[in-house]
């Protein structure tokens, strides 16, 4: 587990212990035992972090405590993926607990080996990991939280959502079977679902994401999965752990042809204004790879 030095130490006690957090699906507020923290001049989450808030400016170091009202304001239950924040520009550090009184205890979600890490896969990005397991193996929650998707997804399958008190939601897809409903309390340890290989999935795993408003966080940075513990019991999010936007920003400019019929490559290079040998190179394929029709060729 990774000690913290005093300074952040300090600050987060200071915090944490004089923190009590409050939450149902229909009071969304947080009660500080001292006032409401609406009445501060400035919201303490901005969609531009770059501003600093009230409750900043009286710490001694940058520290923001979730979660807030504002990470509580939306409760979807039928949408997945609502994304709003960029953190990869963050001035402030993010202190988030993950173990204490109120937020219980920790429970890997399954004990098998890491097949596929966060991070990128030849043209898009992979935003949790994958570990292995057979098809019916039970799926365990990973924190005491509430359901906000139990649904079918074209690329996720099965996927259970689970936001939790700390502002961070977990997600479980490609699941064989789904065990619990939206809005549904449920404990660290709680059987979601069954492991699988349903929507986009090559081979039965669990895909295991770490999210905070939407923005994923790579597990790794969260929990040690070969001891299946947390790295802390404190999670200090700064811009770092969201550098591989930048990545995720050079794939989203890159452009792909689906090939029809009667397509060449040499008509694919004028109609994009670009060169045969070009298209080669990117596509690691030469003149005479047979194009195959449905099949992507990237342009850029």
């Amino acid at each position: 587990m990774r000690v913290l030095n005093k300074t952040t130490l300090l600050i987060c006690f200071s915090i944490l212990f004089s923190t009590s957090f409050v939450y149902s699906q229909s009071d969304t507020t947080m009660d500080t035992g001292g006032g409401d923290l609406n009445e501060l001049d400035e919201p303490i989450v901005n969609a531009d972090l770059n501003k600093p808030n009230t409750l900043n400016d009286t710490l001694a170091t940058k520290f923001i405590l979730f979660p807030t009202t504002t990470a509580f304001q939306e409760w979807n239950i039928s949408v997945i993926h609502n994304r709003k924040y960029d953190f990869s520009n963050a001035l402030d550090t993010m202190c988030i607990p993950l173990l204490n009184d109120s937020l219980g205890t920790f429970v890997q979600p399954f004990k098998g080996r890491i097949t596929s890490v966060f991070g990128p896969r030849k043209y898009r990005y992979h935003y949790g990991v994958d570990i292995k397991l057979q098809t019916g193996d039970s799926v365990a929650c990973a924190f005491d939280g509430t359901v906000r998707i139990s649904q079918r997804s074209k690329t996720y399958g099965n996927v259970i959502v689970v936001r939790h008190k700390n502002g961070l939601e977990t997600f479980y897809a490609h699941l064989s079977k789904k065990f619990v409903e939206p809005n549904q309390a449920v404990k660290a340890g709680e059987i979601l679902g069954l492991g699988g290989n349903t929507g986009r999935s090559y081979g039965s795993h669990l895909h295991f994401e770490i999210r905070y408003m939407d923005e994923p966080i790579n597990p790794s940075d969260v929990v040690d999965f070969e001891n299946y513990s947390l790295k802390s019991d404190t999670l200090m999010l700064t811009k770092t752990n969201f550098s591989y936007m930048e990545k995720v920003k050079e794939f989203e400019a890159i452009k792909f042809h689906t090939i029809r019929k009667g397509d060449t490559l040499s008509k694919i290079a004028q109609n994009y204004g670009t060169s045969v040998s070009t298209l080669c190179k990117i596509n690691g394929i030469t003149t005479k790879k047979i194009l195959k029709i449905g099949s992507k060729l990237r342009v850029n």
